[in-house]
This record gives C-alpha cells, sequence and structure tokens, in this order.
C-alpha cells in the first residue's frame, strides 16, 4: 500500500530543526529506519545500505523530484548520507540513501537533529504521545547512574547539575536558579536548538522536553517530580520548572564549638 503524504512547499533555506517540520521528510526518516531495520537486497545478497530515491518516492506518494529535494535538504543537515551501489544489478551504479547513524561528532547542530528526528518519528508514527516519547528516549539510550531519592536540598541539587549537563550535550545553554528552599528550580533553556520547530509545533516539543526530563530524573532515582515548561518568555528563552515532592530531612543543628577560654 502507497502512503501518501502531502507535500509542503519548502524553503531552501531551511535549516536546523524548522527542517523537521516537513511531514515528508520526517515520513523520509520515518521510512530509511524501518528499512534499515531489515536491509537486503532482492536476491539475497549484500545488504543495500539505503533506499534510491524513486522507491522512497513510491512508497511516500510523491514525485521523485520531491523526494530528491527533500534528501538533499536533509544530507546538508547530516540527517542523512547517501552513497552508490552496484548490488542492484547491471547498469550504472544507483545513489542510495539511509539515515545518518548517531555519533558522538562534536558537531552538536547535527547531534540535536538526529535526536528529534528520532523523537518525532516515534511520536507521530505511534500511539505514544511527545512526552511518552521523550521518556522512552531516555529509557533506550542513556545510562545514568540510579541513587536513592534526593533528602536535602545538596543532593537534589547534585542531580540537577547532571540534568544541565546532559542538557548541554543536547544543544542547550541552560541556566539554573532555584527556589522554595532548593526544592524547586528553574532552567532557562536559552537558544533552544529546537526553537524553529517548537513555534510551529508547541504542544509536541513542549511534550517531549517534559518527557526527556522527566525520564532522565527518573533513571536518576527521582520519580517524585513535577516537570512544566513555559514556552517563549523571550525572544529565544523558554522556561523549564522542576520540583521534587520527595520529602527533605530536616536540618538538624550542628554543635556549638566552645571557643579556648584565652584569659
Amino acid at each position: 500500500m502507497v502512503k501518501r503524504v502531502i507535500a509542503q512547499a519548502a524553503d531552501p533555506a531551511d535549516t536546523g530543526a524548522a527542517l523537521l517540520a516537513s511531514p515528508v521528510r520526517r515520513a523520509i526518516i520515518e521510512s530509511l529506519e524501518r528499512f534499515a531495520e531489515s536491509d537486503h537486497a532482492e536476491d539475497g545478497g549484500a545488504p543495500v545500505g539505503g533506499m534510491p530515491a524513486a522507491q522512497l518516492a513510491e512508497e511516500l506518494g510523491v514525485h521523485v523530484t520531491t523526494a530528491r529535494f527533500h534528501l538533499d535538504q536533509l544530507e546538508l543537515a547530516g540527517l542523512v548520507l547517501s552513497h552508490f551501489t552496484t548490488v542492484f544489478g547491471v547498469g550504472r551504479p544507483r545513489k542510495v540513501y539511509a539515515v545518518a547513524p548517531v555519533t558522538n561528532e562534536p558537531d552538536r547542530t547535527a547531534s540535536h537533529l538526529k535526536l528529534l528526528a528520532g523523537l518525532l518519528s516515534a511520536s507521530f508514527s505511534s500511539d505514544l504521545t511527545p512526552e511518552q516519547a521523550g521518556e522512552q528516549w531516555v529509557h533506550e539510550h542513556l545510562t545514568l547512574d540510579k541513587t536513592a531519592p534526593a533528602s536535602t536540598p545538596g543532593a537534589w541539587l547534585t542531580k540537577l547539575g547532571l540534568l544541565i549537563d546532559m542538557l548541554q550535550r543536547w544543544g542547550y545553554t541552560p541556566n539554573l536558579t532555584t527556589t522554595d528552599g532548593g526544592r524547586s528550580c528553574r532552567i532557562d533553556l536559552v537558544d533552544c536548538p529546537f526553537m524553529d520547530l517548537a513555534r510551529a509545533n508547541p504542544d509536541v516539543v513542549c511534550g517531549i522536553h517534559r518527557g526527556l526530563l522527566t525520564g532522565a530524573l527518573a533513571q536518576m532515582g527521582e520519580k517524585q517530580v513535577e516537570v512544566s515548561l513555559q514556552p517563549f518568555v523571550g525572544p529565544s528563552l523558554c522556561h523549564a520548572h522542576v520540583s521534587t515532592r520527595h520529602a527533605f530531612e530536616s536540618p538538624t543543628e550542628s554543635p556549638t564549638q566552645e571557643l579556648p577560654n584565652e584569659s
């Protein structure tokens, strides 16, 4: 069955997360990921290593020129790779496309776009809510040290620090302030790498963010938390509010040290 995707006019200048606002591009990523899971040559030989543009166009129900245009944009962004192969037999080598693997490369832009592409595919192609997609991604891709729930403001702040480190690796510029005796915090998400897409799909992108933050804290042993997002409080600023419901220990007075008698 051909899955028809309504093509939208695309701006060649599109960059960043705005690339994935297009349903055609999200569908391409999804199709390439499915193909990679069962990649094989028609004669049972070596893996093909990707899908030709014509095959993608047929599967998505768009013109092959449209498919090639979107593939070119995704390749420029580092989300898709291409190469020529002769596994199809006689004739000239054919160009095929595949999803770029997620690596530890220093290119933050490519990294966070790959992250978002996977999360969007999970959210749009399954029964998962955006928040559940974010939580599932954390469960499948991150390994964080799980410890007992924080029982003091200092222990809670330590875990929030790990959260800030994680956000920085994902391309954010986060700032942290605490209130309520250290129980609650506000994370300023400056220059969010998903800002363009969030303006068009705030419920989806904010839901994914809630899932990522909630899932990461759960892996660290913090399941009694409240996470909310406040988007667009400034031109390039969003707020994440994180609080713990776990009871803190009552502060104890340290014994008073007697000063030596100098008389």
